[in-house]
């Protein structure tokens, strides 16, 4: 197993726990491959069944959501380390919700279903990692449906800025995102956040920089 596969799996929450040597021993005769992806390939339309677990190993998948109307929204994105739909593996309906494309070159560490069952089945590590997975889907898409329903557009950007300044440790945020992109996350149009924006750096919340923002007032971002 090559040194970037190691590092993909030891940061991937399935292995969470278990050192470098467990995890080889674990997959040393486990059916397995990894498959590589071209810059924007479509890794499932919405509707399509999944039928692989995968595991970024590099690159970032891009997860959206497409209304009737054609307009889509960003569910999230998928770097190194991170599963790919865990919830629809063993699921009734195994039809994914979002449509899923590359962002640049991507490689995967790819198991079937029934491998990763049968590895949940005779380690209790995986067994428990892989519920605890499932519970923070829950907790994440209960707080994504407040947001996206009963969160104002000034909320929604204030919320998007406080994480941001959480993840990164620091007042000064780089936004790795277009705003036409962080818009679509949020479900809303690109105008409106923009506005926002604008109002909070004439009023002093905020110091924009193109895609550098600075925290100047937590207190009065936080009302």
């Amino acid at each position: 197993m090559n040194d970037n596969v190691m590092k993909a799996l030891r940061t991937c929450p399935l292995f969470a726990g278990m050192r470098e040597m467990e995890i080889e021993l674990t997959l040393d005769n486990v059916p397995h491959q990894c498959v590589s992806l071209p810059p924007h390939e479509v890794y499932a339309l919405a509707g399509m069944p999944c039928r692989h677990v995968d595991i970024v190993v590099s690159g970032k998948l891009i997860c959206r959501m497409a209304a009737l109307s054609g307009k889509q929204v960003e569910v999230s994105r998928l770097r190194s380390g991170n599963l790919v739909a865990p919830a629809f593996f063993f699921s009734k309906d195994r039809c994914l919700p979002v449509s899923v494309e590359t962002e640049g070159a991507v490689e995967l560490f790819r198991m079937k279903p029934e491998t990763l069952k049968a590895l949940m089945d005779t380690d209790e590590t995986l067994r428990m990692n892989f519920i605890r997975i499932l519970s923070n889907i829950d907790v994440f898409l209960t707080k994504k449906m407040k947001i996206l329903s009963l969160f104002t557009v000034r909320e929604k950007v204030a919320y998007l800025l406080l994480e941001r300044a959480g993840e990164q440790g620091s007042d000064e945020i780089h936004l790795e995102r277009s705003r036409q992109e962080i818009a679509d996350s949020f479900g809303i149009q690109k105008f409106s956040l923009l506005r926002v924006l604008s109002g909070l750096e004439k009023e002093g919340t905020i110091e924009i920089h193109g895609k550098n923002i600075r925290i100047l007032n937590r207190r009065r971002l936080s009302l």
